[in-house]
């Protein structure tokens, strides 16, 4: 469990954390080089990490292998839905979630806090608009979550 005491506004506690795979934690379904450690940084701070994704390439459950990581292939037709219903089905108020695509817009409208990623892949524009927090990289995402004062000031009003 992860807490952040945000001056000017509240205390939240991530017990949770939801990445999307392709454009976020992958890139043309290879995870991105020293993901895993920070992946597995991460869940050493007591969070429970969910990969939450259409799977595109097929490839999320091969590359998520061996990781502290509980991966989930939903429908490729409306997964903004089934991505919805995890964070609402884990506790919106203790679920953070990191993602790039338009399937994520409900996933960050729903969390406690939602991180954009712009990466290769970019982001749609709409996510990053409902999004608290935008990085241009996947690792600043999770060290984000893995250093309190980064969050701290970034929220802080």
């Amino acid at each position: 469990m992860i807490v952040f005491d945000i001056p000017g506004s509240r205390s939240i506690t991530i017990k949770n954390v939801i990445f999307d795979f392709n454009g976020t934690l992958g890139q043309d379904g290879i995870l991105i080089d020293s993901v895993g450690d920070k992946l597995k940084e991460l869940a050493g701070k007591g969070v429970n990490i969910y990969v939450i994704t259409a799977d595109t390439y097929g490839t999320v459950k091969n590359q998520c292998q061996g990781l502290p990581v509980k991966a989930k292939v939903f429908n490729k037709e409306d997964s903004s839905k089934d991505k919805k219903y995890m964070v609402e089905k884990l506790g919106c108020d203790v679920t953070a979630s990191v993602g790039n695509g338009r399937n994520d817009l409900e996933m960050f409208k729903n969390s406690i806090i939602s991180i954009c990623v712009i990466g290769r892949e970019g982001c749609f524009t709409k996510s990053l608009l409902e999004s608290d927090i935008a990085v241009t990289n996947i690792l600043d995402a999770i060290d984000l979550l893995l250093n309190n004062d980064r969050i701290r000031a970034t929220l802080r009003t």
